[in-house]
């Protein structure tokens, strides 16, 4: 017990000396690689101890065979940031957060004012995006619609909800399998700019993209 317990501890300083800052990039790949093994390498020592009894060796071994796993994540989640950073429209940004990738729409790219079904050009985007997500198939996915905070909070969480919908259903149209995706709406609660002006309510209007591997859920 008090070995987990100092395992834990040192875990959460490492991992908070080695988590990189990111600002709506996708660079930073070592960093990013280096994350992963860091976060690979404590999950696999707090797994081996417990589960199979043994001593610090087992547990040595288990953090070597979780880095491992985890700098290849890393790696993956450079790659796929990569590409959808070359793939992808001006206007969509990818940010690489180290353990997930964070896709930005605008709704002005996807959706008329007041509408929730995704444009005839938006359609293109997203198949492109489809395409992505199925060369790395061992990734989840969860869309969330965003909006500003104009007009009535309820009808917003509904269109943000519908709107979330609607690329979910073009994507598992272009072939993504739909048990990857999760969607849904936060309305007006998760501003990322001021509302008190029209370019931050254009910031706030948005769907949002969060890919995950699929060992985290």
């Amino acid at each position: 017990m008090i070995r987990s317990t100092a395992l834990v501890a040192i875990s959460g300083l490492v991992l908070a000396s080695c988590a990189p800052t990111y600002n709506g990039s996708s660079s930073g790949g070592n960093q990013n690689t280096t994350t992963g093994a860091v976060t690979g390498a404590v999950i696999g020592g707090l797994i081996a101890g417990p589960v199979t009894g043994g001593g610090g060796g087992k547990a040595a071994a288990g953090a070597v065979a979780g880095a491992a796993i985890g700098g290849l994540i890393g790696q993956q989640l450079d790659r796929q940031a990569r590409e959808l950073d070359r793939d992808l429209g001006d206007g969509i940004t990818v940010n690489n957060q180290g353990d997930q990738l964070l896709v930005s729409f605008p709704q002005d790219i996807l959706f008329a004012i007041d509408s929730a079904t995704v444009s005839s050009g938006a359609q293109s985007e997203l198949r492109t995006f489809a395409a992505n997500l199925q060369r790395y198939p061992d990734t989840n996915v969860v869309i969330t619609g965003h909006t500003d905070n104009t007009g009535d909070a309820g009808y917003n969480f509904d269109l943000s909800t519908r709107r979330a919908g609607s690329v979910a259903s073009v994507l598992v149209g272009a072939g993504v399998s739909s048990g990857r995706i999760t969607a849904t709406g936060r309305g007006e609660d998760a501003p990322i700019a001021s509302n008190l002006n029209a370019d931050g309510r254009a910031q706030n209007r948005r769907v949002e993209v969060i890919i995950r591997p699929a060992t985290q859920g």
